[in-house]
């Protein structure tokens, strides 16, 4: 796969190493068991796969290298480059100016832009409006677009489907940037709507199934839907394609949910669902897979608790901590300065929607075992720090400096 030119400040000796070796050890990416870095007193299990993935090293390096190479330009991002504080801020500092925030808010005006600008797409795409609206100023886009392949698989599995009269149902976050851009482009080819989660698809089953009556529709699924969707015709051939930060086995989950709603309502499996149900298995993107597999593989693990590290309005990073509180304590930061002491975090509460500070978090036994993973868009270099915070609680037996030697001493 290819390497991308990613500042240092975002890269971990300690991390590149280790990554670098499993590689080596597992070509296949068959081996979803977590890297034991024993301390002594602290034992760290880091997950197989975790931070930047293709899609963001791509975003981050052509970003960079906009800012590098037009000193004196203007330079805005459309929203967030990545859904990571550190990298954000990092381009504010460089001088990029933000247009919207993640929930298409306008900060700055598009009638101020004009045609000398640089206006840099963000990884997670934009709607057709917008292009629209950049193009009739006169802005070029296609050299700053840093739109992630894997979002525009998705858009063009919605197009041929589509072209073959299905309706396309987005699995995904109504108000989400990626989501939002997902939609736009499926509604440009035939009908389109949203469904957030498993219970939305139920409602959208009663509808299929015509249980509920079809005037009802517009109220339950306000703003999720293409102009001049009808329920009554529209939904009779479907096929559902998602945000691909989702968690992979919901969106799946809600693909065979729907199959079988509509082999319910028409009768027929096989072969013969084709006519009402497309195919879309291949719109599921590789490193959502790889990260949410690997977290399941290291919660086999026994441990005292996890901690998931990223943006906490990331939706990949909240999924891998949903994961993880299914089965063990969880603790959501977004840099090592959450670990206020040994005695006390401050970490994010997804159904609180806020940071709470919890004590005694590090058990009185030892060795302390914790789970490690991060999210898609968070820093090697940020999951090194918490590293060692954690170690500096401790009279560890060997040093991180030893592990980074021990971990490069194998590479090579």
């Amino acid at each position: 796969m290819k390497t991308f030119d990613v500042p240092h400040i975002y890269r971990s000796p300690l991390i590149t190493a280790i990554k670098n070796q499993r590689r080596f050890q597992d070509k296949m990416k068959k081996d979803f068991s977590p890297t034991l870095l024993d301390f002594g007193p602290i034992r760290i299990f880091l997950s197989r796969h975790f931070g930047f993935c293709y899609g963001v090293e791509n975003a981050i390096e052509i970003s960079f290298k906009t800012v590098e190479e037009n000193p004196g330009k203007r330079i805005f991002l459309l929203s967030e480059m990545i859904h990571n504080p550190h990298v954000n801020a990092e381009l504010r500092f460089r001088g990029v100016q933000f247009i919207q925030d993640n929930y298409g808010k306008e900060l700055i005006g598009f009638e101020e832009l004009n045609r000398q600008d640089i206006v840099i797409i963000p990884a997670f795409g934009t709607t057709l409006e917008i292009e629209g609206k950049l193009k009739a100023l006169g802005i070029q886009t296609e050299k700053y677009n840093t739109t992630c392949p894997f979002v525009e698989k998705v858009w063009t599995r919605s197009e041929q489907i589509a072209r073959k009269n299905y309706t396309i149902v987005v699995h995904g976050k109504p108000r989400h940037e990626e989501t939002r851009a997902t939609f736009s482009h499926a509604a440009l080819h035939g009908p389109a709507i949203v469904v957030n989660d498993m219970s939305e698809a139920i409602l959208l089953s009663e509808f299929i199934l015509e249980k509920t009556p079809a005037t009802e529709f517009y109220k339950r699924f306000k703003n999720q839907f293409s102009p001049g969707f009808d329920p009554l015709s529209d939904l009779k051939r479907i096929g559902v394609v998602n945000q691909t930060t989702m968690l992979a086995s919901d969106t799946q989950a809600i693909a065979d949910f729907l199959k079988k709603v509509m082999i319910e309502k028409y009768g027929t499996d096989g072969p013969g669902i084709e006519e009402h149900f497309a195919d879309t298995r291949d719109t599921l993107c590789y490193a959502t897979n790889d990260n949410q597999s690997a977290v399941m593989g290291m919660l086999e693990t026994k441990a005292d608790f996890a901690l998931v590290i990223g943006g906490y309005n990331s939706s990949n990073t909240s999924h891998l901590v949903e994961l993880c509180e299914e089965k063990l304590k969880t603790y959501f930061i977004v840099t090592e300065e959450k670990i206020l002491s040994e005695s006390e975090i401050l970490h994010f509460d997804l159904q609180k929607h806020q940071e709470v500070p919890s004590k005694d978090y590090l058990p009185a036994i030892q060795p302390v075992n914790v789970l490690i993973t991060s999210g898609a868009s968070c820093p090697d270099a940020i999951v090194e720090t918490v590293i060692r915070r954690l170690v500096s609680f401790f009279p560890v037996k060997r040093s991180v400096e030893e592990i980074i030697s021990e971990w490069s001493g194998i590479s090579a």
